[in-house]
Order: C-alpha cells, then sequence, then structure tokens
C-alpha cells in the first residue's frame, strides 16, 4: 500500500504534543514497516528533524493558511501520489478526498460547551476552534476509523459522535527513550546555566491554555510557599511574565513573581535534564487527554503531582500523588507532603519508573500499522497497481 501521512507542523522549531506524537509515529514506522510506501505531508520549516528512507518520501507543499493547507493542497497532493490510505495525525483532517481517511483526534476539546475552555483564550485558537468545530464533525463522518490516545478520550469521542467500537480505538501514547534520569554533572550544570535554574525546584509545565490550570496551581503553590518551612522556588515552561503578573494580583500576592523562574520555551531535548534537576513535578490539568509529561518526569526519576480527573489517573496508575485540580489547597497540601514524606517521594519515584515503562512509541507505531493494514485488506488495496 501507499500510505499517506499528514505531519504539517513536525519541522517547526517549538514543537508541541501533537506534532511530537506525528513524529515519533513516522520514526518507529521506519523501522517496523518495510513492505508499505510512506508519503509524508509537511510544511516546510526550519527543523528537518525526519529524514528520507528506501520506502519514506517527503514532500513539503507549499506554507499557506491552514485551512487552505488542510482541505486543498493535502487531499490534492495525496491524491497525485496515488495514496491508498490518507492518516490525518492532528485532530483535523480534509472534508473531501478521494481514498480512505484516518484522523488522530487527540481530544475533541473545541467541541464541547464548558465555557472554561472558551473564555481565556486567544482570537487565534478562538478562530482554530471553530474551524474544528466545523470540519472535524465531517471528517469523523468521512473516516475509516477514529484513533484516539486514551480509554477516556474514546469514551469521551464516541459519546459526543455516538460511534461503534469497530471504528472508534484508543491506542496510548509512548515516552521518549531520551527520557531517563539524567546525572552526567556537565550536561546538569550546562542546562542549569542555560535556564538559570536553582539547585532545587518544583517543575511545572503551565502555558496560557486554560487546561493548565495555571491559577489554581499557582495558587497552590503561593499557599504551600507561605506555610512551609522549605521554600523552593518554582520553575515554569513556557509562560509570559505579564501573565504572571496579572496572575499575582489576581491572588493578592505581589511577591510570588518573586520565587518563579521563567525559562521560555525549553526543546523537547533539554526536558530530560530539567525534569532530573527538579524535586516534584506538577501537572495538575483541568482536561487532559492523555497527558504525556506525567510519564516523561516519571522516566526520569521524579515525583509526580496531577489530576484526579479526566485522562490522568488513567495514565499515572498508582504512581502519582492525585489531586483535585480545582482545589488549590489540595494542591499545596500535597507539595507539602511530597516534600516531607521522602519515603512517599521514594515510593514514587520507584512506582513512576515501572509505569512509564509500559509505554512506548514502538507499541503505538506497531498499533497504529496494524490499522493500517486492517483497512488495506477490508479495502483489498494490497499489491494494487498504481
Amino acid at each position: 500500500m501507499r500510505i499517506g501521512i499528514e505531519a504539517q507542523r513536525i519541522f517547526r522549531h517549538r514543537k508541541h504534543g501533537m506534532d511530537l506524537v506525528a513524529l515519533e509515529l513516522i520514526r518507529n514506522l521506519q523501522e517496523l514497516d518495510k513492505e508499505n510506501e510512506y508519503i509524508i505531508f509537511v510544511k516546510p520549516d526550519i527543523d528537518r528533524c525526519l529524514s528520507e528512507t528506501d520506502n519514506f518520501r517527503i514532500i513539503d507543499l507549499p506554507p499557506a493558511p491552514h485551512p487552505i493547507w488542510e482541505q486543498f493542497y493535502l487531499p490534492e497532493a495525496a491524491a497525485l501520489e496515488k495514496c491508498d490510505i490518507l492518516h490525518c495525525t492532528s485532530n483535523t483532517a480534509p472534508m473531501y478526498c478521494k481514498m480512505p481517511l484516518i484522523i488522530t483526534l487527540h481530544d475533541i476539546i473545541y467541541m464541547e460547551s464548558n465555557g472554561l475552555f472558551q473564555q481565556a483564550f486567544t482570537r487565534e485558537q478562538k478562530t482554530i476552534n471553530l474551524y474544528r468545530r466545523y470540519v472535524v464533525p465531517r471528517a469523523v463522518r468521512r473516516s475509516e476509523r477514529i484513533v484516539t490516545v486514551s480509554e477516556y478520550e474514546k469514551e469521551n469521542i464516541g459519546n459526543f459522535f455516538q460511534l461503534d467500537s469497530h471504528k472508534l480505538m484508543a491506542v496510548y501514547n509512548g515516552v521518549g527513550t531520551h527520557f531517563k534520569k539524567i546525572t552526567r554533572p556537565a550536561e546538569l550544570e550546562y542546562i542549569k546555566a542555560k535556564y538559570q535554574l536553582p539547585d532545587k525546584f518544583i517543575f511545572f509545565l503551565g502555558n496560557t491554555d486554560p487546561k493548565k490550570n495555571v491559577r489554581n496551581t499557582l495558587a497552590g503553590y503561593s499557599m504551600y510557599y507561605s506555610q512551609s518551612a522549605e521554600k523552593l522556588p518554582l520553575v515554569m515552561l513556557d509562560y509570559g511574565k505579564d501573565d504572571l503578573l496579572k496572575i499575582a494580583r489576581e491572588l493578592n500576592d505581589e511577591h510570588l513573581p518573586d520565587h518563579i523562574i521563567l525559562t521560555g520555551y525549553i526543546p523537547n531535548a533539554e526536558l530530560p535534564s530539567v525534569y532530573s534537576l527538579a524535586e516534584i513535578m506538577l501537572y495538575p490539568s483541568l482536561r487532559e487527554s492523555f497527558g504525556l509529561p506525567v510519564l516523561e518526569a516519571m522516566a526520569c526519576g521524579v515525583p509526580v503531582i496531577t489530576s484526579n480527573t479526566t485522562s490522568m489517573p488513567e495514565v499515572a496508575g498508582d504512581a502519582a500523588l492525585l489531586v483535585n485540580p480545582a482545589q488549590p489547597d489540595e494542591i499545596g497540601r500535597a507539595i507539602e507532603k511530597l516534600l516531607t514524606d521522602k519515603n512517599l517521594a521514594t515510593k514514587l519515584i520507584q512506582l513512576g519508573h515501572s509505569r512509564s515503562a509500559e509505554f512506548s512509541w514502538r507499541a503505538m507505531a506497531s498499533h497504529i500499522l496494524r490499522i493500517y493494514n486492517e483497512i488495506g485488506r477490508e479495502k483489498d488495496l494490497f499489491n494494487r497497481t498504481v
């Protein structure tokens, strides 16, 4: 078969969750599958992090606004390349294309009516969500298979779109092999100097997405800091100073920014060192379809505090301290508990190491390959003359 994979953003410098999932899928398929032919459709960008192989070709489609790129350039290119299947990896897909379609829906937050996920979005994000709300129901009806990333999200999507189990399936994400405890002093000192990290700190992967629960998390951290004897600073990734100052004013804690280090964006390759330096990783999101950082932190030997809601208990298992993300006092008490109860911290580190080892990108890619081959058998696509 000739399989097309939409991976439009994998070459951008600042990669985020969906980009990394698509990249790991393709890299592992390159090692797993020597029989099928693959066409990878991308937008040209600065980080050429993927190479072609004998049965994998990369096609750069012209830069264009996302709807034009996806609804016109992508299906036209897939048809010209005579793809037997087109797999769209990042929550949306062409509404009309000539070949069987697979869509990966990481989540359907943009379809939900909960105002929490609308009120704080930028104009750009609101525009993207309006596009998704129009396109996704039509792409779902058109798709042969819908893949999502957890049983929680599978149930959510199935109920929303009234899908049967044959069409919808959960395929867990994995943990990159580079996520492991970093102990080399030179590497750790380089990262500390680059991002001006203190010797001991709490790590929080917050951003301006409402689901990341920044306000409640910082309120919990403020409570911890005001009451604890061991006052550790908080390191925040990918967050702006003005946004931090606004929350500090809302919390009536003018000194809060003094205890927080804002690193800006940290490339995925450098995250293992940051995790390895941290005393605790905070991830009390309000809503996640999977929660990759939970497993990444566990693989790097840092105890995790995450939420007792949506997909996070499913992913964390018994290897994290679970809190109600809507209760800042619970977040604050959990920080204090992990810092003072060394036996609990050690236990969670051990359990986390075992838990993270249960998830691999190779297993994810193998599952996706089975889906490709299943559709190939159903549609009689093998050994087809093109």
